[in-house]
């Protein structure tokens, strides 16, 4: 293949611009605030299960006491219910005020058995919506954290995709002064090793950093400034300049 020197040197111009793309890249996909952001989202992930397990629980207590205490006001109602009959003198027959008196004795017993649970569970209802309220200030915690994190994500990533759209531009501007065929050579070289092309520096490829041979050195020599010449290590573009050592 043959190309005017000019526009070999434009392949330099062309690879620094590329390379300066694949930096940007590398910068967004590794931007510290991504870390940040998949451990916040990961934290909150796990506060939020918690939070439904919390309130489930809460709710659970709320609905024990709830009949608990359906329970108690049972038992008193029918306490009380007795001690009347006891007191307005209906009952006349000893063994029945014995036995009366027995299940009146037996109802506080039970009252009391009863408003001791209520108790406990009123304690664990407390300790549970406790929990509830220290997770869901958690949670907004780090919804406000991973909030601040995403946006100083979102202005780097527009900081990086202006600079990447300039650059593009630029590139653009330069395809466009290379022939067509040398482009292409250039493309399928840069898919395929990453760098298309490189600058033959002081007798050394500057893509894959090798010291060519005497009799590779005396081939570029030989060849026309118009010949395409490739290293025979990486198979890259080699580009002749002043700095060549040729």
């Amino acid at each position: 293949m043959k190309a005017a020197p000019e526009a070999q040197k434009r392949l330099l111009d062309l690879a620094e611009r590329d390379a300066a793309l694949d930096r940007l890249r590398h910068r967004r996909r590794t931007l510290p605030e991504l870390a940040g952001i998949e451990e916040q989202s990961k934290k909150l992930a796990q506060v939020s299960t918690q939070i439904i397990a919390a309130e489930t629980e809460a709710a659970d207590l709320g609905r024990d006491q709830s009949k608990a205490e359906s329970d108690v006001d049972a038992v008193r109602l029918r306490a009380e219910r007795d001690r009347k009959r006891l007191d307005s003198g209906q009952v006349s027959s000893p063994k029945d005020l014995a036995s009366l008196q027995s299940e009146i004795t037996s109802l506080h017993r039970r009252q009391g058995d009863l408003e001791e649970v209520v108790l406990e569970i009123m304690e664990r209802r407390e300790a549970a919506d406790t929990k509830v309220a220290d997770l869901r200030a958690e949670r907004d915690e780090l919804t406000a954290t991973l909030s601040v994190a995403e946006s100083r994500r979102d202005e780097a990533f527009a900081e990086i995709d202006k600079e990447a759209g300039e650059v593009r531009d630029r590139r653009a501007v330069l395809s466009a002064e290379i022939p067509a065929d040398l482009l292409k050579l250039y493309e399928k070289l840069r898919e395929s090793s990453g760098v298309g092309a490189a600058m033959l520096q002081g007798g050394r490829c500057q893509g894959c950093r090798t010291t060519l041979s005497i009799a590779d050195l005396n081939q570029i020599r030989a060849a026309a400034p118009d010949e395409v010449v490739r290293c025979e290590e990486c198979r890259r573009i080699l580009v002749r300049t002043p700095e060549s050592g040729l």
